[in-house]
């Protein structure tokens, strides 16, 4: 998602909620009929907070975690961005011990050390490298409110994907977060400002299938089959991915502070995810 977004930027002239309606609006069909398709599912009937829970998560994951990345991805490179947004398992965990009362361990505390300290080490490597950029700071932190809002999604989809069901809760969280971007386009662009070229159908079109509706399907449907730790760990490859495929699409650098910094948050990860019971 960050190289195709960052592709996106580069090719064609468009704006960050242009391209995040584009994306929506290529994913909708999906979801309308996912919608329909789980309606004759044999799940709990909910209740307004369950639908309250559904709409909020929703415009957490893939509305305002959303904006948050796209806009950090004007700023900073594509590599930068996974890791910082690799934080999310993290948060998570710190949600978990603050909101909800669970106990970190020991291996948890260390988790979280290793988590920042890969940061800290790539984050200074990418300063060094982007020292002219005097947005850096800015997309940094846009970014990591970023992986704060989406570590909110992951924390609330755990338990409600199981009473809701896999394909329902995926699609009716899917259609909160397009009615809030598309309630935010129409309140910044009028229908006729808007110039939609070739290549921005083309990027909305790949941004919808590959960016949106495979992975929000795929993950609300690991994370019921093996539980959110397990998501979290076998996700660790999404940092080392993106590091390569932005070497070789967009010709970012790799640096020694970016490689070592990845192998520490990696690790960290693994440890946050890892436990020896099965995951619930």
């Amino acid at each position: 998602k960050a190289v195709l977004v960052k592709v996106a930027f580069r090719d064609v002239k468009i704006d960050v909620i242009s391209l995040l309606a584009l994306r929506m609006l290529f994913s909708m069909p999906f979801f309308l009929l996912a919608a329909w398709w789980s309606s004759g599912e044999q799940n709990e009937q909910l209740n307004w907070r369950d639908w309250l829970t559904i709409f909020f998560l929703g415009m957490m994951g893939y509305y305002i975690s959303s904006w948050f990345d796209f806009k950090g991805l004007q700023y900073i490179s594509a590599g930068l961005e996974r890791l910082i947004l690799f934080l999310f398992p993290s948060f998570t965990a710190l949600i978990n011990y603050f909101i909800f009362k669970q106990v970190l361990n020991n291996r948890q505390r260390w988790a979280l050390l290793l988590t920042y300290l890969g940061i800290a080490i790539a984050y200074y490597g990418e300063f060094r490298l982007d020292a002219g950029n005097q947005n850096f700071l800015l997309g940094s932190f846009l970014v990591f409110i970023c992986s704060i809002t989406y570590a909110v999604y992951m924390a609330g989809t755990g338990s409600v994907v199981k009473k809701v069901g896999v394909t329902r809760f995926t699609a009716y969280a899917m259609l909160s977060a397009t009615l809030g971007i598309f309630l935010h386009f129409s309140l910044t662009h009028s229908i006729g400002d808007v110039q939609i070229k070739g290549g921005m159908w083309l990027y909305g079109i790949l941004l919808a299938l590959l960016a949106t509706v495979l992975p929000s399907f795929l993950i609300s449907a690991g994370m019921k089959r093996i539980g959110s730790n397990n998501v979290a760990i076998v996700s660790g490859i999404g940092p080392v991915s993106t590091i390569f495929q932005a070497y070789i699409f967009l010709g970012e650098q790799l640096h020694t502070g970016q490689i070592i910094g990845t192998l520490l948050v990696i690790a960290g990860v693994l440890l946050i995810g890892w436990k020896s019971s099965p995951a619930g």
